[in-house]
């Protein structure tokens, strides 16, 4: 058996183990019909991606719930993969041809896609070699990508039978449009930016009398030519008797009518909003209701067309801005520009400014909605925390028909062709069903020559909302039957963040509903069983994480710093479910700090006696002594058992940072600071030794079962040092986990009945102790050794005190402790066993103390002084929120504490 070393070498572990893991094939997802599956489909990064920290908190989750799987005997499958992103893909690769100043349009359809086939293939695996580098235990032979030829089919596939169910169809709709990219966006892909702009004030003159003027405010006046309507309020007094009448448009001058319209905001502006259809969402809804004719004067780039006016036409937006506000002041209709802060959609790709736009494209009627709100609102998939279920139902209950179309040349090309020599702007929804126009199919008509095959390529939303299924072969049924379809599907859980809850989440169930398992209840169809939200990581102000705001850590960097695996634990201590993360890197930096602790503990018993075997649990149990077992003991193993079922609890109700949390406190401080500290003795003696070390040999068997999830590498890197499995065998597939009912009938077999009242006792004891060392550290003495202690307690708890005397003073580093009737004067704390006085005169000098004390009265007398003063100014009690009028009071009572405890010190010294 090897030697632990002095030092924890994180890197040259972490390399060894991979490796090990790959080679030996630990990753593998197989069927196993003597198992229970369980399965996990990545969410998919992008293929230009590269890892962040919420990648980090995401995937270390997913790891954490397989490796705990294959622990638990489950036949584990994690399914790795990348999303193709359409228009992130594309713009970065039209970013590189620009520095040879081409564009696509220089290549042609064809070879551009070439292009970023050939870009993919040399940079588009960086993430999930990085993920590797974090210990993720993905099947990596089942790598997936949503342009592979299988995915592809089927998600044409997906369109074909969803345009024949009558789910799809074709229309003029209002988009998210990206000039500089020309493509319809969908939300996820418009980023609202903070914008300093200028907010127009304009007049209309009222057609039939001359010199009466309706204000509207816009922050647009480019639009005005496009025009329609002035709409106001039913029941605004001030245009009531206007209703009907007309009013001249300032910019390419016509008349149009007022209406009247509820969706109009009497308080804002004036309380009349200029209509403008083809450029405002809400301007479209009332366009339509009250069947206005739509003007657009954009083109598809952003510039301004002929029906926005000769003097406007062929200018960029923004120039057109600034030259319709010029031609708005010079006829007069230019009441004032106001400074105004609004939020702006941007492009998150081309970082410019989305247009609301119509545009044909293809849409999608949803599928399977009722089914969808059953399968969440009965539990078949249970959302953690739970309240993200609300958000999802109220989405679906108010769901709007699905944008599928991009205007790109990456991705999966819509499985359309119309009859050449057709304008296709002209058709109506039924030419859709008319072959003689339309042909939709896979494999594409018979003649294509006489065909033009649909330029658009699918939203990318609408490849990855088969993930779950399409990645296990569907609707190949030979692919299905190799893949294990029928076994790990439905998958177990899903990990995401709320954000996309309704792009992929919901859509996900809507696909999974409709395309698997037919004829099956719905519990055999859904996608997942369980959607664990995480939280959005922000820095120390509150802000997301991003690189454009440079606040991100590189993860890379901190593996490198602290280890995968203290990344790992670091990150997970700090994301409690369903919150957002407020970043500290000296939690990571902690989670290192853990990882040194148990190599260390791990050594100090590899140093303490001869490693027995210990390559079973059976083997170690059989080695435990009942007759030599005394209550630190019985309280130890209570404690191991106690946090076994508390980690249980924790990963069935997914609260991964509780598990982290109570397995740092049970280690660290009821087994490092404690029982090792008071085995030192028992380790000195031939008698107690073999029990002792059996003690420390089955804990931290247990403790590396329980802490492999959230730290594979050093627990496998301990294990095998400190023989617990046998040769050739792997902590992470080899093996299992028990609970703690399973060790206490282990233990009791050997005639071990664990003591409660003894474990008790000891808890009580080390609570007294704790409370010794904080209140030494209190009065600045926690090095000291040679401080005394009086305690005033029972009979009962006194006997407790005196039976482990020698062990409680050295635990709490002092030179005595003594039982007093009463105590004046001395700092004291309540404890379980009495309350316990630090005699303050037996450890500083006198004088010194009296001293040091005076000033801190002196300085403290003026702040309470100051603290009354501002509670006795009416001006400041009358002003103040109450909140800093609360904090103040509650300041001054704590200064008058600490003024009567100083007092009480000073009269302790004499």
């Amino acid at each position: 058996m090897a030697e632990i070393t002095k030092s924890y070498e994180s890197r040259d572990v972490e390399k060894k183990w991979y490796a090990a893991w790959q080679a030996a094939g630990c990753f593998a997802g197989k069927v196993d019909p003597q198992a229970q599956a369980y399965s996990i489909a990545i969410p998919p990064p992008n293929v230009t991606g590269v890892l962040t920290m919420g990648h980090v908190l995401n995937n270390t989750i997913q790891d954490i719930l397989i490796r705990r799987a294959r622990l638990e005997g489950k036949s584990a499958l994690w399914l790795p993969g990348t999303d193709h992103a359409g228009i992130a893909t594309q713009t970065v690769v039209e970013r590189q041809l620009r520095k040879d100043k081409k564009t696509r349009h220089d290549f042609g359809r064809e070879k551009f896609v070439e292009k970023v086939w050939e870009w993919r293939e040399e940079k588009g695996g960086i993430i999930l070699e990085q993920l590797r580098r974090l210990g993720a235990s993905c099947d990596w032979n089942r790598t997936q990508f949503t342009m592979d030829e299988h995915y592809s089919k089927a998600v044409l596939e997906v369109f074909v039978k969803l345009f024949e169910r009558g789910h799809i169809y074709r229309g003029k709709r209002m988009v998210n449009w990206c000039p500089a990219s020309q493509t319809a966006l969908s939300d996820e892909e418009v980023i609202m930016k903070p914008v300093n702009g200028t907010i127009y004030r304009v007049r209309y003159e009222l057609t039939e009398r001359p010199g009466e003027f309706i204000e509207v405010k816009t922050t647009r006046p480019e639009t005005i030519p496009g025009d329609v309507a002035i709409a106001v309020h039913p029941d605004d007094p001030r245009y009531t008797a206007l209703i009907g009448k007309t009013v001249w448009r300032p910019l390419n001058r016509a008349a149009i009518p007022i209406i009247a319209d509820a969706a109009v905001d009497k308080e804002f502006g004036s309380g009349a909003l200029k209509i403008t259809p083809a450029h405002d969402k809400v301007d479209c809804e009332v366009g339509a209701r009250h069947k206005l004719p739509i003007i657009d004067v954009l083109n598809a780039d952003g510039t301004l067309n002929a029906f926005a006016g000769a003097e406007l036409a062929g200018l960029d937006r923004f120039a057109g801005r600034k030259k319709a506000a010029e031609l708005l002041k010079e006829s007069g209709a230019l009441v004032a520009e106001e400074a105004y802060a609004n939020n702006v959609g941007y492009s998150e790709r081309a970082d410019v400014p989305i247009e609301p736009r119509l545009t044909w494209q293809w849409w999608l009627r949803y599928p399977r909605v009722e089914e969808a709100k059953a399968a969440v609102r009965d539990r078949h998939i249970k959302f953690y925390p739970e309240r993200w279920s609300k958000v999802y139902l109220h989405w679906l209950e108010n769901i709007q028909d699905w944008c599928i179309s991009r205007q790109l040349w990456w991705g999966h090309r819509i499985p359309v062709w119309y009859r050449k020599g057709l304008d296709k702007e002209t058709l109506v929804e039924t030419d859709l069903r008319d072959p003689q126009k339309i042909h939709i199919s896979l494999a594409g008509p018979a003649d294509p020559e006489n065909w033009v095959q649909e330029d658009d390529v699918l939203d990318t939303w609408a490849s990855s909302w088969l993930w779950p299924f399409a990645t296990l072969g569907w609707p190949d049924a030979e692919k299905m039957r190799a893949s294990g379809y029928d076994y790990f599907y439905p998958t177990s859980t899903l990990v995401t963040g709320p954000d996309i809850i309704f792009f992929w989440v919901a859509r996900m169930i809507m696909a999974g509903l409709e395309f698997t398992h037919p004829g099956e209840p719905l519990e055999k169809r859904i996608p997942f069983k369980n959607v664990y939200f995480t939280g959005i990581i922000r820095d120390q102000q509150g802000r997301k994480m991003s690189k454009s705001l440079g606040n991100s850590p590189d993860p890379l960097d901190l593996i490198n710093s602290y280890g995968a695996d203290g990344l790992r634990f670091g990150i997970i201590s700090i994301a409690p479910q369903g919150q957002d993360i407020r970043f500290q890197e000296d939690r990571i930096e902690g989670g290192k700090n853990f990882c040194n602790k148990l190599w260390n503990a791990s050594r100090f018993r590899q140093m303490s006696g001869e490693m027995a075997d210990n390559s079973s649990i059976a083997v170690i149990v059989a080695r435990l002594d009942g007759a030599k077992f005394d209550a630190d003991d019985h309280a130890i193993l209570d404690r191991l058992f106690a946090v076994t079922r508390e980690v249980d609890r924790c990963f069935a109700e997914f609260e991964f940072s509780a598990a982290v949390q109570a397995l740092y406190g049970f280690f660290w401080n009821d087994f490092c600071d404690w029982y090792v500290e008071v085995s030192k003795s028992k380790l000195q003696s031939p008698d107690t030794k073999p029990n002792c070390l059996a003690i420390q040999d089955l804990v931290l068997r247990q403790t590396l079962l329980l802490l492999h999830p959230f730290i594979p590498f050093i627990t496998e890197e301990l294990w095998s040092l400190l023989g617990y499995g046998a040769a050739g065998s792997f902590l992470m597939r080899d093996a299992r986990i028990e609970d703690a009912s399973h060790w206490v009938m282990a233990i009791g077999a050997r005639g071990v009945l664990l003591d409660q009242t003894q474990a008790a006792t000891v808890e009580n004891v080390k609570v007294f102790v704790s409370q010794a060392r904080a209140l030494k550290a209190d009065h600045q003495l926690a090095s000291r050794r040679d401080v005394r202690f009086f305690v005033t307690t029972t009979d009962a708890a006194w006997t407790i005190l005196e039976a482990s005397l020698g062990k409680i003073i050295r635990m709490a580093g002092a030179v005595e402790i003594l039982r007093k009737v009463s105590v004046d004067g001395a700092p004291a704390v309540v404890t379980p066993l009495g309350t316990l006085y630090l005699d303050l005169a037996s450890t500083v000098d006198a004088g010194a103390e009296k001293v040091r004390l005076a000033k801190e009265l002196e300085q403290l007398a003026k702040h309470i002084a100051g603290t009354e003063a501002r509670l006795g100014n009416e001006a400041f009690v009358s002003k103040a929120p109450a909140a800093v009028l609360e904090g103040a009071r509650k300041q001054l009572a704590d200064q008058r504490a600490k003024r009567d405890e100083l007092t009480r010190l000073l009269k302790a010294l004499g």
